[in-house]
């Protein structure tokens, strides 16, 4: 099997072409509709005005961004199946969700969601996440640009800088002008050109290999796998790391995340926001079990001739677009409508990530610094967040380019931190909730020393590398060989267990070359005995839960040994919270009217005595 030389042409990049155009025009359109996005309720929150199925969808798209498609079928092609089962966490975290986290945010109606932290512990707090919430974002842009636009050159020939600097400038434009409904309703669209772009892999890979094929090359690869159950923490993915640390990142990124929460409280009311939590939980689930079966699809197709091993490839995120190429490259428009479905996923995160960033910066910090010259006026806001939104995205573009000179470093590094980042911000936003005396000493020691273990955890080396699925090259048409280097060392490559929150999935590669496996095994053996690496190795799903419950725990010991809380607004606690101290209060008046009433009993009694001796006389 020979590395394809189809480039992208002229008609691929018209159809590229007219992804964007469009996705530009959306933001055109709704600058010059409306209310053309003169309010600030307007610009950030849509006027409430939205319907349901296009949040439902923007929520999904802001979830699966380019590096889900590509990483996701990825996952499936070297390590099996078991990352499926993730999907559980997903709908049990889904009530969670709507009915512990969103009924707060829609009492309080705020801009920002960091704003709640001002009101329940204090200033600190607020600024304190909220920067915690902008560097993980600031520097994700860039990486959500740059990872699709490396893994797609390499394979299609399309230009590299070009595709950021297309795609950077197209999402600054229909952000800043058409506000929040243009990114809800564009979202719509490229959800649409997602699905298509996996579905055109799944739908030639029925046609060539049949879905029994599929399963039985997969299966005798070793790549099905649903019940890994082991309570070993090291274990890269089990049904309890999955399940667990999935439900944490879940709700960490649609309860208590900007970019999510705000395209919830673009709905008038709870119950749509509900809804469209509800909708979207099918939609992604549909899409992610798509993606991957495509990476199935990809095994049954290179299960004889890796393209890693064979050099076809120097990286297993471009696994999808070299079988696009290589599969659909004569068709013409194919590889186009696939790059534009994979770049659709990189426009509806970075420009959720663009709106969130000015909503908060806005909110956060400009708002309260220029507070005692008077408060921000409607349209000040509304022009600043416009001039945000455009500095953000030039900066995204930059990440970006930077980037790729920085090498896989950064890469792991920002991934890392924005997956750290989310459990214990969801540790202190459900402290507020549900602990009536936690206070900002708690929640501050918490957030600092969680922090800072999860990123000791997500930074600290060695890591071991993780258990790849055997591959092979028997059936190259080149020598067998050709994987080998000339001393005789196989060379493969392994995906560093790096978090990342949006995806929950490994993003970069790292070559590793062992010699003797007999030596690597006493090398593991050894190292097994040290605590730090022990530590290192937990799996990069646990790190969200384990910040949370270090933030959550701490947090609520320190606030009870330093006095406790005298904030008791009931809008700021989780309904259920409310109802129950709402049904003990009522408790505690009926018992107190019932102490306080007087027996009356006796001198009923005695009435009626009186009104029978009354009936006898009459008589």
């Amino acid at each position: 099997m020979e590395p394809s030389s189809r480039q992208f042409g002229s008609i691929d990049y018209l159809v590229f072409s007219a992804m964007l155009l469009i996705s530009a025009s959306i933001g055109i359109y709704y600058r010059f509709s409306g209310g053309r996005q003169k309010t600030f309720r307007e610009y950030m929150l849509a006027d409430q005005s939205m319907s349901v199925l296009p949040v439902a969808f923007s929520l999904m798209a802001s979830f699966m961004s380019a590096i889900t498609l590509l990483g996701v079928s990825k996952e499936n092609y070297m390590f099996g199946t078991q990352f499926i089962t993730i999907n559980l966490a997903y709908i049990i975290s889904t009530p969670i969700v709507c009915y512990m986290y969103l009924p707060v945010f829609f009492r309080l109606q705020k801009s920002s969601v960091y704003e709640y932290l001002e009101e329940r512990f204090g200033r600190v707090t607020r600024v304190a996440a909220s920067l915690a919430f902008s560097l993980q974002m600031t520097l994700y842009m860039g990486i959500v640009l740059f990872a699709p636009a490396l893994a797609l050159s390499a394979v299609t020939g399309i230009s590299q800088t070009w595709s950021i600097v297309a795609v950077g400038v197209v999402c600054t434009f229909y952000s800043s002008l058409g506000g929040m409904k243009a990114v809800l309703v564009t979202d719509v669209f490229q959800s649409i050109l997602m699905f298509v772009a996996v579905y055109a892999v799944i739908t030639k890979g029925l046609y060539d290999q049949g879905i029994k094929d599929i399963f039985r090359i997969a299966s005798e690869g070793e790549r099905i796998e649903f019940f890994n159950i082991s309570p070993d923490p090291r274990e890269r993915h089990t049904i309890w790391s999955l399940g667990i640390g999935g439900i944490f990142t879940y709700c960490s990124l649609y309860g208590v995340n900007q970019a999510q929460v705000q395209r919830l409280l673009t709905l008038r009311s709870l119950e749509r926001a509900q809804a469209a939590l509800w909708i979207q939980w099918p939609i992604l689930t549909v899409l992610s079990l798509s993606t991957s079966f495509a990476g199935l699809v990809l095994y049954a197709h290179y299960h004889g001739c890796d393209p890693l091993k064979s050099h076809m490839i120097t990286n297993t995120d471009q696994l999808l677009p070299l079988y696009v190429v290589e599969t659909m490259g004569n068709l013409p428009g194919v590889a186009g409508l696939f790059v534009s479905g994979i770049f659709s996923g990189s426009l509806s995160t970075v420009s959720s990530a663009l709106n969130s960033l000015a909503a908060v910066t806005v909110q956060d910090y400009i708002g309260p610094l220029l507070k005692k010259n008077g408060p921000l006026t409607d349209t000040s806001s509304t022009r600043l967040s416009k001039v945000l939104v455009i500095i953000y995205g030039v900066i995204c573009i930059g990440i970006a380019f930077l980037t790729q000179f920085a090498g896989t470093g950064v890469l792991q590094a920002s991934l890392t931190i924005f997956g750290a980042v989310g459990g214990p911000l969801l540790a202190i936003f459900t402290l507020g909730m549900i602990c009536c005396r936690a206070n900002q000493k708690g929640a501050m020691s918490g957030l600092i020393v969680g922090l800072i273990f999860t990123m000791w955890i997500g930074f600290g080396k060695p890591k071991p590398p993780p258990p790849v699925k055997p591959t092979s090259v028997e059936k190259c048409l080149s020598n067998a060989t050709d994987g080998l280097e000339g001393n005789g060392t196989l060379v493969f490559a392994t995906d560093a267990p790096v978090t990342e929150v949006l995806i929950m999935n490994d993003l970069m590669n790292e070559t590793s070359v062992f010699t003797n496996h007999t030596i690597v095994d006493n090398m593991e053996r050894d190292e097994r005995r040290s605590f730090l690496h022990n530590l290192y190795a937990v799996s990069y799903m646990w790190i969200g839960a384990i910040g949370f419950f270090i933030t959550f725990v701490l947090g609520f010991v320190v606030s009870l040994a330093t006095g406790g809380n005298r904030i008791h607004k009931e809008e700021l606690y989780a309904t259920f919270l409310t109802k129950a101290r709402n049904e003990m209060a009522e408790e505690d008046l009926i018992k107190e009217h019932n102490a306080n009433r007087v027996d009356l009993s006796p001198l009923t009694e005695m009435l009626s005595v009186v009104d029978e001796d009354a009936e006898v006389t009459h008589m």
